[in-house]
Formats: structure tokens, sequence, C-alpha cells
């Protein structure tokens, strides 16, 4: 696996179809033992072709699960020349429409399914799932609250995952400067990614943004109730092209969020029951919804208790893997 220094989209190009290559031989290996079903998780799309062949040659039903559109997402972040769109396009719908079954995780990505030509009989809600028994609220303040020397009265904004273009991380860095003045509230940034430096310099001169790196996963409870507040901030060319990850722990671990989504996508439909959602890359809009819930303890308990009904209601992993384990056997089933 080739991993670039310094991204850029020919390098990101180049990154993926390496892991596709080396691992094309470790596939061909896979289909001396028949398996039924051979599984291939977007991104990347570069293991598609491989996944399908493999499939084929085993005799085997082949199942393309889409994390997000990272197709569409790349021209719409201008990661990938626009001239290139028509073109890797419709490679990508001929691929798709070849798979016995593909699943995504929020209704509005299987409509983007149906704009791509997969026929709905061959789609497949399938969210991602959260362990409510792992990501739960604590009955007392985070125990990382008092190594980070944090106050015991002041509200932490936490933004806990990758630091990417599409996350649009600017604005909580342009927030945190908005709000300097206020001392009762500190920012968390927690992970790394290809923005990482761009925003750390972005920060310079703020004595209100506390950096850590990627935590061990045996913290990440302690470190999801770190927030007083979660952030999810996404920038509005990417909407309904992915479904953040990240929202099921926020959701699980009973704490509000302030997003930014476009009106009507299925993020902000989610984010509205339990948190604010503003409109995307308005940073005065995001800091002041931030002030509005850091005042209002009262509010943020009761969308926190939202929150964590809403995962363990839609996110539970036994009720996801187990409609998934439907799908899957009734997929086999099919001739």
């Amino acid at each position: 696996l080739w991993v670039p220094s310094k991204p850029s989209g020919t390098k990101r190009l180049l990154h993926l179809a390496s892991f596709a290559l080396s691992s094309f031989p470790v596939m061909l290996g896979q289909i001396f033992w028949r398996p039924d079903v051979v599984f291939v998780v977007e991104p990347p799309l570069f293991c598609a072709p491989q996944a399908w062949l493999c499939g084929r040659l085993a005799g085997a039903k082949v199942w393309l699960h889409i994390q997000d559109f990272e197709v569409d997402a790349a021209f719409e972040l201008g990661l990938l020349p626009s001239s290139f769109h028509n073109i890797v396009g419709t490679l990508e719908r001929w691929l798709m429409r070849r798979f016995d079954r593909v699943s995504t995780i929020s209704q509005r990505m299987c409509e983007r399914l149906s704009d791509k030509g997969v026929a709905v009989e061959k789609q497949v809600f399938f969210p991602n799932w959260v362990d409510t028994q792992l990501i739960f609220p604590l009955g007392h303040p985070s125990p990382m609250r008092q190594e980070l020397g944090i106050a015991a009265d002041a509200i932490v904004l936490l933004y806990s995952g990758n630091m990417g273009k599409k996350q649009g991380l600017e604005i909580v860095i342009e927030s945190a400067r908005r709000l300097a003045g206020q001392r009762e509230i500190v920012f968390v940034l927690c992970g790394d990614g290809a923005a990482h430096p761009h925003l750390r310099k972005m920060s310079e001169g703020l004595q209100n943004i506390r950096w850590l790196p990627l935590q061990p996963f045996d913290r990440l409870n302690d470190l999801l109730n770190l927030a007083d507040i979660h952030l999810l901030p996404q920038r509005g060319d990417a909407a309904d092209l992915v479904m953040p990850s990240k929202l099921t722990g926020i959701l699980s671990s009973g704490r509000p969020v302030v997003a930014t989504a476009v009106q009507g996508t299925q993020v902000a439909g989610v984010a509205e029951t339990c948190g604010v959602v503003t409109q995307p890359e308005n940073a005065e809009e995001f800091s002041n919804a931030i002030m509005a819930l850091a005042g209002s303890r009262e509010k943020r308990v009761q969308l926190g208790n939202a929150a964590r009904e809403y995962a363990v209601r839609n996110l539970g992993r036994e009720e996801v893997l187990a409609q998934f384990e439907r799908n899957l056997v009734n997929c086999v089933a099919r001739v």
C-alpha cells in the first residue's frame, strides 16, 4: 500500500490503486473454498472489479456496500478534474449494476443508488451500527477532563474523527476564534488527517483549543463522554454523498450535537432530533448555536437523552446485524 506524504487528487488515485493491485492475488486465492458471498466495501471502489470477478469465478453472489459515494464526493470537492466526470460516472454506474446486492448506510444514499441505475430489488439499507453497551453516558465526568486539566465547570466542544477536506473543519477553528473571549468554553479536536497541518496553522494563537492524537479503542467511551456538546461539521457540497459514521457514537454517548448540514438531507434530519443544525460554512450561525446550547444545561440534557434514545432504538448492533443477516440469507437463497 503506497501512502503519499502530500495527498492530491492524482496521488489519491494511485494510493487506492496500489491497494487494489496488491490485494488482488490474495482475493484470487479465496475462490477455491467456494464462498457463498463475496462482500466488498466502498471506498475504495477500485477493489470492486476484483471482488466481482472473484465472486463470479467462485460461483458466489457479489455484494457491494457503499460507506460513501467517493466518486461523487471527489468531483464535488474538486479532488478530480470535472473533465473526467462523464466517463468515470458511466464506469461507476456500469460496475454497480453488475452486483447482486448494493447496500448503503442511509435512505437518501439508497435514493442515489436508484439515480445510478441500481434496481430497487438489489438495494439494501444497511446502516452503521453502534454497540450501545460499549458507548454509553457516564454517570460522572469523564476522567479525561481531569487528565487534560479542563475545569469541572467548563463546557467542552468536541470534534473527534478524520480531519480531511470533506469535513469542513475550518468552521470549528473560526468559531473558536469568535468565542475566544468565552473563558468557560473549551474546544477539543481529536484525530488526524490530510487537513490537520492546515488546521493547526489556522489555530495559531488560540488558547481555547486542545489537540489530541487518535485515542486507543478502550478510551473511546471516555473520549465521547468528555464532550458537553459534540461538533459535526460537514461541507455543503458533500450533502447526502456521505453519512458520517462518527454520528452513531455521538448519539450513543447521550450528548447533544451541533452539526452543519443542508436542510432536507438525512444528516440534518437525524441531527435535528438531538441537537442544532446550521447551514454549512456559516461560522456565525455555528458559533451562535454553540453559545445557545452552552448556556442551557437543561436543553443539553434534553437533547442528550433524545440522542441516546435514538441510538438504542434505531442503531443497536444486534438489531442492525440481525436484519443484515436476513438480507444475506435472502441473497444466497435466490437463484
